[in-house]
């Protein structure tokens, strides 16, 4: 019996997005609401996150946290620290909650910060990350807002099968001859086009302009929840199957704490990565824990950075990893957040991330029309 590829293909591409349409949906739309979400959050705590600059010394960072830790009513376990004078330093404290509850929301005990103005010691203003638009926008597009064991791998592996359908799409989008492709790669509506054409043409020719862009999305969010995946473009970017080293050094419990720890880290770390942007500091929990400081040279893109590691009770530099030193799979992986959200072309890519997600929030709708509109005419022939 001869099996016809090309109407396989296209029974597989039908039943794939039946099933997965509703997840691939929440998806985009959710990616399409985060894109912007630096530029709107900005406008709206202007209050909380931007100060008048001064040109006076800041607080040291220790006692700035002891005023955030009691506003928290909580140890702060990171804080973020602008080089920019005109922004207050965020102080956040995150808890976990019942790792085996339903909803994201159950696994999450607290989640909020604090910020401060680093001349003054005053409190700007707070946010509770745990209902923040924004962050159930994220959640919603990492594990549709359920126990992150669960949602997880359901959203990792429905982007995967999309990634199939967009293959399957361009395959099923192939015009056959010429006069086929006029109407591949433009609309070429008139006054009496029905809408069932327009809305054929709307999933085929958007789908396609933007197919590149939406692929590049689609498989870096796989990288994310996909452990042998993230390892595949690994080996294939480094061109090695040996794992890149991760050094893990511990604090020193045996020594007599100083006074200021963390400022001496601090401006240890301001001192051997005087060009970063911001300064990212994860506290430690535990005794043998260390003080963990990025130096993040861009202004909103996270890859171009240096970790140094301090230990908690003397300040002391005890390892340093440097973005330049990285090979070329860790490097991919370190940019794989500012490609798949488009920072990392600044505001052109995020932009077309914008875009792409849109149109790929339409794919499962006009695909389920375009579906429904030939089973409709099916039952009134039959």
């Amino acid at each position: 019996m001869r099996v016809n590829i090309k109407k396989l293909i296209k029974k597989t591409h039908l039943w794939l997005g039946l099933a997965t349409g509703i997840i691939v949906f929440i998806i985009s739309i959710t990616g399409c609401l985060f894109v912007f979400q630096k530029e709107i959050s900005d406008i709206y705590y202007k209050d909380t996150f931007f100060i008048a600059p001064q040109s006076t010394k800041t607080i040291a960072v220790t006692k700035l946290k002891e005023i955030a830790d009691k506003t928290l009513s909580a140890p702060s376990t990171s804080i973020t620290i602008y080089k920019e004078k005109n922004r207050a330093w965020e102080f956040m404290v995150y808890k976990s909650g019942d790792e085996d509850a339903n909803t994201w929301f159950g696994t999450v005990k607290t989640y909020k910060s604090v910020f401060i103005n680093p001349y003054t010691g005053a409190v700007t203003g707070n946010i509770n990350y745990k209902y923040n638009f924004f962050i159930i926008v994220e959640m919603l597009h990492y594990c549709l807002l359920i126990n992150r064991q669960i949602g997880e791998p359901i959203v990792a592996y429905s982007t995967l099968i999309f990634v199939f359908m967009l293959i399957t799409g361009i395959i099923l989008w192939w015009p056959k001859n010429k006069a086929a492709a006029k109407q591949r790669f433009w609309f070429r509506w008139k006054d009496t086009t029905k809408f069932k054409r327009k809305n054929y043409d709307v999933h085929n020719i958007l789908g396609f302009y933007t197919m590149f862009i939406t692929l590049i999305l689609a498989l870096t969010g796989m990288i994310f929840s996909i452990q042998w995946f993230q390892a595949t473009v690994y080996v294939i970017a480094s061109q090695s199957i040996t794992p890149p080293e991760q050094i893990e050094k511990l604090s020193d419990t045996t020594l007599v704490s100083l006074k200021q720890p963390l400022d001496i880290a601090l401006n240890s770390a301001k001192i051997k990565i005087p060009d970063a942007n911001r300064y990212s500091l994860i506290l430690p929990k535990k005794r043998s824990d260390v003080i963990l400081i990025s130096g993040i040279r861009g202004e909103e893109a996270h890859y171009n950075s240096d970790k140094i590691q301090f230990d908690q009770y003397s300040g002391k530099q005890l390892h340093r990893s440097n973005y330049e030193n990285k090979n070329n799979g860790e490097k991919l992986i370190t940019m794989n957040y500012d490609i798949h959200t488009g920072i990392i072309l600044g505001l052109p890519g995020k932009i077309l991330a914008f875009l792409a997600s849109l149109v790929a929030a339409s794919l499962p709708i006009t695909g389920f029309m375009i579906w429904w509109g030939r089973k409709k005419k099916k039952t009134s022939v039959k």
